[in-house]
């Protein structure tokens, strides 16, 4: 599919400063959501905060269709918070766990999110079970099958992460899907890296809960973040912190949790970047999510081409579907030395570690990786300026 590139650079005034390969970390924003984002901070300094909040009101509801437009749900089955954690965690320790119940989860799984497993099974006594990789490097969906049928205490939870931030692999979320409801087990998934890279349809891919960021592929502002809960899954979770915003106060006595998935925000936020993370979103629709994921997994097999061709670069990614993150590795250099020498050449990468994915890197012999992240505005022309940097010999 044809997407506008030149449209893409010129509304993105980073591409005339840098060639960013750092989307998965936070890509660069195009001028409306910047626009929107200023826009509302002069409104407050004239206004106030909250005087300038009500006069946006129109804006500030407009992530919500946004976003429900954009993985085909309900307005009313989104929370829009903080950041992608914040989402996930109000999803995840919303549940509750018994001794021996099971939290299935990937090799590939994010630190953050483990770090949470581990908490809850520390205080619960529920038990962590981590599922095998296939041939390909992406979760094994038979081995998943056996665990959820498997006699013996019950599993309570899949949650995976459908792109993991060390590779470009995605993750088999349909199937996944298909497997938890067979097996009636509530499925969490956190689309932090494949939001706004890939078509992402929450019933087609039957997940209960999904958290994701903003900053990243969607092209919003940091510090926005959004969590989606299913309506048939609402009633089962309760958030493990409320507020005037998520409940109301009716007697004295009484609380009343409130109906929708806002039952997991609170009440202050940042208005500004909520109004851009709306702007992000429709930025996004108005190119199409097919187009964009044509581009960036087109720009990226191209990417991955070119390193494997360079002497002494070796490329990492596993799975039987890539996206738009490329993980490599040059012999001989650490990986921080590759990113500052080519951050010094205006040109953005980033660094993975073991220590943000120790169920996988270890397991293949790796410390660390580069990661070159594209997105649709990036150009072939960026990718061969890469390439020569990574030719040329390295500092002592």
């Amino acid at each position: 599919m044809d997407l506008d590139v030149a449209r893409a650079r010129a509304d993105t005034p980073g591409c005339a400063e840098v060639a960013h390969f750092n989307n998965a970390g936070a890509a660069l924003p195009p001028t409306p959501v910047t626009e929107a984002v200023i826009k509302h901070l002069r409104a407050e300094a004239h206004y106030g905060g909250y005087e300038a909040a009500e006069a946006a009101a129109q804006a500030v509801q407009r992530p919500y269709d946004a976003i429900a437009t954009l993985i085909g749900c309900d307005p009313d089955e989104i929370a829009v918070v903080e950041n992608a954690t914040r989402a996930w965690d109000m999803a995840f320790y919303g549940l509750r766990f018994a001794p021996g119940d099971r939290i299935l989860t990937a090799r590939a799984e994010y630190a953050s999110n483990v770090i949470a497993f581990l908490q809850v099974a520390k205080r619960t006594g529920a038990v962590v079970e981590v599922v095998d990789d296939d041939a390909r490097g992406q979760l094994d969906v038979e081995d998943l099958h056996r665990r959820l049928r498997a006699p013996g205490p019950p599993a309570r939870l899949v949650a995976i992460t459908h792109v993991p931030m060390q590779g470009g692999l995605v993750n088999p979320a349909v199937e996944i899907g298909e497997a938890c409801r067979e097996a009636g087990v509530p499925f969490l998934l956190d689309a932090c890296q494949s939001v706004g890279q890939l078509r992402i349809d929450v019933a087609e891919i039957g997940c209960d809960l999904l958290s994701a960021t903003g900053r990243k592929y969607l092209r919003a502002p940091r510090g926005t973040g959004f969590l989606y809960v299913s309506r048939r899954f609402l009633p089962h979770l309760e958030p493990p912190l409320l507020d005037l915003h998520s409940a109301s106060w009716p007697e004295p006595d009484k609380y009343e949790i409130r109906p929708d998935a806002r039952r997991f925000e609170t009440w202050e936020g940042n208005i500004a970047a909520k109004i851009g993370l709306g702007v992000a979103v429709d930025y996004a629709l108005s190119f199409g999510l097919d187009a964009i994921e044509a581009r960036v997994t087109t720009l990226a097999a191209r990417l991955r081409a070119r390193l494997a061709s360079l002497p002494g670069v070796s490329v990492h990614d596993r799975g039987a579907r890539h996206c738009g993150i490329v993980t490599f590795t040059v012999e001989g250099a650490p990986a921080r030395q590759v990113r500052d020498e080519l951050r010094a050449a205006r040109i953005n990468t980033s660094v993975a570690t073991a220590a943000s994915a120790r169920f996988d890197l270890p397991s293949r012999g790796l410390d660390e990786l580069i990661r070159a992240s594209v997105h649709y505005y990036n150009t072939e022309d960026e990718q061969e300026l890469l390439c020569e940097r990574l030719r040329r010999p390295r500092r002592p």
